[in-house]
């Protein structure tokens, strides 16, 4: 069933908000117990998303004997680690060029290579613990659908080789075999890359939690964090919450799209904003004339660009930036998403697949907010001096990068020199956000660029990228 008045078609029962679409399916879960009062640990883990949990589990795993307390404003899995689009992707969430420039072309592939790694790890350990999260590496199609996307896509592929990927890390696809794997209305070109998996975001997530609870690991949530506090001297280093205090040899900081709520980083990371829309479960006949068989993930070479996966239960889960940020860092009204927003994301999916358009309607839409550092990015840090650390600010690319960041913030806890630790992401320190209205200004004028652009690519044959898309990249340092 499509639609032409301007708004999506929603299917009897729709949701909007309530976290997201991945807890529909799974139950939302129940908060566990409060932190009971002050306590000590050996580590204090801040945030119980997938950078969190993964820290925790490592830690665990590697020394047994630590106390470890995880603390969490909501649930596990409240923030991105259980709205985001199930990408677990193996690549660098943030610019190689700008690694490279600090330390050196080696270092900067050395990274890529990891990211490569931590898509097996991540299918590793669920196997390894009994996480049935819908996992499947069927690796991800670039699509573009224009000229100009058409001449990204090929210099993506040319300079991805000049960075040590090889025709086996990402290869062009003939039209023909593209048309076999996806067909996406008005593809001009696609490039497949094996290194991405699909997962269940929110079973993913809550199996982390189960894991590190069995493992002994003290996960309390409905406890925000209002304040991190340094070591000074023989004082510990401290996680300061309305229910106590918890005080430890390290406190690190995994709050991603949420640092802003933390006392004293308002302006670390900036919450960008992004929306989703699922599907009904699409019949036979839908998936018979877009292909999909593979189950690939999907992302094309817009601008203001958009994110699929055809899901375990045979849906299209469909994301894009819809409203990508709010005055003064606000990120959070449990998901809900704006029905222009909605009506967006819904004609995006039903230009590139007609056939679910006719069939489908929209069960669910939500947003979530992911971190993005003022120079795009990510970075793990421990300073030992104080006892603080974090890790973060993966741009949207964060499934796989968190499970990248717990193993070394592992081993920078328990100073181990690794190659993990000498990536050139470790210790990266970058300027912070400017203060409000400038925050606000430069990045709806981002948005509203690329936007712009994209529309200016789509009504012309040029196979120049827009100068307002070039615009936009130098407003923000993108």
């Amino acid at each position: 069933m499509s639609s032409s008045s301007g708004r999506a078609p929603l299917a009897p029962g729709f949701a909007n908000g309530g976290v997201s679409h991945w807890y529909r399916r799974t139950g939302r879960p129940e908060p566990g117990p409060r932190l009971p009062g002050p306590r000590a640990a050996d580590v204090c883990v801040v945030g119980a998303g997938y950078t969190g949990l993964w820290t925790a589990y490592y830690l665990k795993r590697a020394r047994p004997e630590l106390e470890i307390v995880v603390l969490e404003r909501e649930f596990a899995g409240f923030g991105a680690s259980g709205r985001n689009g199930g990408w677990v992707l193996g690549e660098t969430a943030g610019s190689r060029e700008r690694y490279a420039a600090r330390h050196g072309r080696f270092a900067a592939v050395a990274l890529q290579h990891a990211m490569f790694d931590a898509v097996d790890e991540v299918i590793r350990v669920a196997a390894a613990e009994g996480i049935d999260a819908d996992l499947v590496k069927s690796g991800v199609l670039h699509v573009a659908r224009n000229t100009a996307q058409r001449a990204r896509l090929a210099a993506m592929v040319a300079a991805s080789r000049d960075w040590g990927w090889t025709e086996e890390d990402l290869v062009p696809l003939p039209a023909a075999e593209r048309d076999e794997r996806l067909r996406v209305a008005g593809a001009t070109a696609a490039a497949w890359s094996p290194h991405c998996a699909r997962v269940q975001p929110a079973k993913l997530v809550r199996g982390l939690a189960e894991t590190v609870r069995g493992l002994g690991v003290h996960v309390y949530e409905r406890t925000p964090v209002v304040r991190i506090v340094p070591r000074r001297g023989a004082v510990p280093a401290a996680a300061v919450t309305p229910n106590g205090t918890v005080t430890a040899e390290y406190v690190l900081r995994a709050t991603e799209g949420f640092t802003a709520g933390v006392g004293g980083h308002h302006r670390d990371w900036l919450p960008m904003n992004s929306s989703m829309i699922v599907t009904t479960p699409l019949p036979p006949a839908v998936w018979d004339a877009i292909g999909w068989g593979r189950r690939e993930l999907l992302g094309d070479l817009a601008h203001y660009y958009m994110y699929a996966q055809r899901t375990a239960d045979d849906r299209i889960a469909f994301g894009g930036r819809g409203r990508p940020y709010r005055y003064a860092s606000r990120v959070d009204d449990g998901g809900r998403t704006e029905p222009a927003t909605v009506a967006e994301l819904w004609s995006m999916l039903a230009a590139m697949f007609p056939a679910a358009a006719e069939h489908g309607r929209v069960a669910h839409a939500w947003s979530g907010v992911l971190g993005v550092p003022r120079d795009w990015c990510s970075t793990v840090v421990v300073d030992h001096a104080s006892g603080l650390g974090h890790a973060g600010g993966y741009t949207g690319h964060g499934v796989a990068t968190a499970n990248l960041a717990g193993r070394t913030l592992r081993d920078l806890v328990l100073r181990e020199d690794t190659e993990l630790t000498a990536l050139p992401w470790v210790d990266r320190r970058v300027r912070r956000w400017e203060p409000e209205p400038l925050r606000w200004l430069g990045v709806h004028a981002m948005y509203a660029l690329y936007r712009a652009a994209d529309a200016r690519e789509s009504a012309t044959s040029s196979p120049r990228t827009s100068a307002l898309a070039r615009l936009a990249d130098a407003i923000t340092g993108h």
